[in-house]
């Protein structure tokens, strides 16, 4: 009987073996997708990428690779959130964070090398990751949030920490170089390029030192109710921490590989129909905090204000403290020159964003209100593109 048994429950661990791994396959679609895509670009080398005659294929190979990328990029922050859950925080955040930003710099760094020098290229990225982090997301994550749980509780020790060392580098990176006399222009001599690169990745490993070691307690929500939320988001399809980790850098790789060739259609398109130039650093930010974002959104709704907290304001702290060194860093070796001031009404809006984000911080729970408020300095921001 008992060999019967056996015989019977073999068969079914069979199959549900084969449900397992054809749901694994039906998750990953994505990969696929991407790198058919990648091996399309680079079977046809410059060819698609740098089609400029005809605008109808232009924006198609644009659309094509945006979706793509945005595509890989969830599936980036999917597998960095079940990391998440299996380490803990912060340092799945971490991970999400640090795999976002090496997109960012990729982007960027291809975009400057691309054609003509557009100096401002880097800065309009690095104010749009500040504005649609802080205002936009950080905005929808509070009003959502509030509109579900009426307030929502945070670790105020933890984003003081954040926005000490946001509004130092945000400052002296995107407002001093208005002010210095070295140079003419919102620029920095290469004596004060250097001295803020190396003093922004800097303050950057110390914050990670406090982040992940010293004071890891700042940055973690200890109330009962957190801990049981985190287990109840537990995602359906877990698998094992290597298994995630390598699907993470196999997908990042894939982002990273089309980042690259999606840099030349966007600088070919904001030529061919005389976009703004800032369009194409809100661009870059928008695909690099999609993943980000939809870990921050998500966090939220779940009653987990401090890990997208976590995620949003790390998502813009390791741009100004990694993105700026390495946009001064391709500029000081390739000798072209990068505008970092920020200027026009976006100046008044950079520090508006700051002092709102201090004052919607300032206690340790969040309303509907604040969200609103957030969300009205993002629209300001999308007016400004276009509207100057």
């Amino acid at each position: 009987m008992l060999a019967r048994m056996s015989a019977r429950a073999q068969p079914a661990h069979h199959a549900e073996s084969a449900r397992h791994s054809g749901s694994a396959v039906l998750n990953e679609v994505a990969l696929f997708v991407g790198w058919g895509t990648a091996a399309i670009f680079f079977a046809t080398g410059s060819q698609l990428v740098e089609i400029v005659a005809h605008p109808a294929v232009l924006i198609g190979v644009f659309v094509w690779l945006f979706a793509v990328i945005l595509w890989s990029a969830i599936s980036v922050a999917r597998h960095a959130d079940c990391l998440a859950v299996k380490l803990g925080e912060p340092y799945g955040t971490l991970i999400l964070t640090l795999a976002a930003i090496s997109i960012e710099v990729m982007m960027i760094s291809t975009a400057m090398l691309h054609g003509a020098n557009n100096p401002t290229l880097g800065r309009d990225a690095i104010f749009a990751v500040i504005m649609i982090a802080l205002n936009g997301l950080v905005g929808l994550s509070l009003l959502l949030g509030g509109l579900r749980y009426r307030e929502q509780h945070y670790n105020l020790q933890g984003v003081n920490a954040y926005l000490n060392v946001i509004m130092a580098l945000a400052v002296l990176g995107l407002v001093l170089p208005n002010f210095t006399t070295s140079t003419t222009g919102p620029t920095l001599s290469i004596e004060q390029e250097t001295f803020l690169a190396v003093m922004s990745v800097l303050l950057y490993a110390i914050f990670l030192l406090i982040q992940t070691m010293r004071h890891r307690g700042y940055f973690v929500d200890s109330r009962e109710t957190a801990a049981e939320s985190h287990s109840a988001r537990r995602p359906v399809h877990m698998r094992s921490t290597a298994f995630h980790a390598v699907m993470l850098l196999v997908y990042l790789f894939t982002v990273i590989v089309l980042a690259e060739k999606f840099a030349i259609p966007l600088d070919n398109s904001i030529e061919k129909f005389a976009m703004p130039q800032a369009f194409g650093g809100a661009i870059i930010a928008a695909l690099v905090l999609s993943p980000e974002g939809l870990g921050g959104i998500r966090a939220s709704l779940q009653n987990q204000l401090q890990r997208s907290i976590n995620i949003l304001f790390g998502s813009v702290l390791a741009t100004i403290g990694l993105t700026v060194p390495a946009v001064l860093t391709i500029a000081l070796i390739t000798k072209r020159s990068v505008t970092l001031g920020v200027e026009g009404g976006n100046l008044p809006l950079l520090l508006l964003t700051l002092a709102v984000s201090v004052v919607t911080f300032t206690s340790r729970k969040t309303n509907v209100l604040q969200g609103c408020i957030h969300l009205l300095l993002f629209a300001v921001f999308v007016l400004l593109i276009f509207v100057p």
